[in-house]
């Protein structure tokens, strides 16, 4: 389904018709529906019969072949964690969500090296194959450049489209060969005509998210609210000398069965403190929150005991943690260095 604020987007993309590139990259926020946009871009490239406003009709021996998930010129290439996923009925919704699982969140070699030789052989149905990747900063640097082979010499008929919501981490030369299409945050009418249909918790968690509606959507469907509401109550009753023994509590949360099922990790507990902070930031610096409006009096009365650069500067922090946080890293020594560095900025020189 293609999220309504994205539909002058799709009229774009349908209006490229044959001058569609060779290889697209969607860019922006998670939580957009990039991933969703993309899978309705292949479906209409290999369905027999589009409808009048491109969306693929969903009918015809292609389209069957791809709702049930044997099209022969489809090639959707995720994680292995992403696809035990899907195989529960998460989707793409569990993917940008990033939930951690067993299996890898990275995409590796083995998996182009797969599509290398898929590729290597004409299309099944028809003379088009599409490829969607996602998400396309997943790739390490020896994906990277397995892909980039492709993209240099595509095979003939093939659109690729990758998705990221971080495409800075991507190599530039993988960039250079893809046209771009940024997506932008839905603007106030959009949401307020989402606000009108969305349940009360995906609502209260739309500032959690970003401002991503299907991102709140998501997270309230999997009781987002109530790990929101522990996750606030864990800051608000921390105390320097219990970081570490938080930092375990944490560790048992986020192993547990019900995290797990929420898509609920270590990528987006590091997402909650970054956010966190950064209203802490905005307080200090006389502006309003922007992430927890409800929890505005708790940030007020802890924005006091710290300072502009100090809170800065653990937001800093926090992002490098965010950067490595798909890496198979110690959970328990990554959370306590997280909650440590936090601890110290609540009980450092004010200004």
């Amino acid at each position: 389904m293609i999220a309504p604020w994205l539909g002058e987007t799709w009229t774009r993309l349908v209006g490229l018709g044959e001058r569609l590139p060779h290889a697209l990259l969607f860019v922006g926020p998670t939580g957009l529906g990039k991933r969703a946009l993309a899978e309705a871009l292949a479906a209409r490239l290999l369905c027999d019969a589009p409808a009048a406003d491109g969306r693929a009709c969903g009918h015809c021996a292609a389209c069957q072949w791809r709702l049930s998930g044997n099209h022969p010129d489809l090639h959707v290439v995720i994680p292995a964690a992403d696809a035990e996923e899907a195989d529960a009925g998460e989707g793409e919704a569990a993917r940008e969500q990033g939930a951690t699982k067993a299996k890898s969140s990275q995409i590796v070699i083995e998996q182009i090296r797969e599509l290398q030789s898929a590729l290597t052989v004409t299309g099944h149905h028809s003379a088009r194959r599409v490829i969607v990747l996602d998400p396309a900063e997943a790739m390490n640097a020896f994906t990277a450049n397995a892909l980039l082979k492709l993209l240099e010499e595509p095979p003939a008929g093939c659109v690729f489209v990758l998705v990221s919501s971080a495409p800075r981490r991507l190599l530039p030369t993988i960039r250079s060969r893809c046209q771009q299409w940024a997506f932008a945050r839905p603007d106030e009418a959009a949401l307020a005509h989402w606000r009108a249909h969305a349940g009360k918790d995906a609502a209260a968690l739309l500032a959690v998210g970003g401002g991503m509606p299907l991102a709140a959507e998501r997270l309230a469907e999997a009781g987002g609210a109530a790990l929101l509401d522990r996750f606030v109550r864990d800051l608000e009753r921390l105390e320097p000398p219990g970081a570490l023994r938080l930092a375990g509590q944490w560790e048992a949360w986020l192993k547990a069965k019900e995290s797990a099922a929420a898509g609920f990790g270590l990528p987006q507990l590091i997402g909650w403190m970054q956010r966190w902070v950064s209203d802490l930031v905005a307080l200090r610096l006389g502006g309003r929150v922007r992430f927890f409006p409800a929890q505005e009096g708790l940030l007020s009365a802890l924005a006091s005991r710290t300072s502009v650069a100090s809170a800065s500067n653990c937001y800093n922090e926090f992002n490098q943690i965010g950067r490595v946080a798909q890496h198979p890293l110690n959970l328990r020594l990554v959370l306590e260095d997280m909650l440590l560095r936090y601890v110290k900025v609540m009980t450092g020189a004010r200004e």
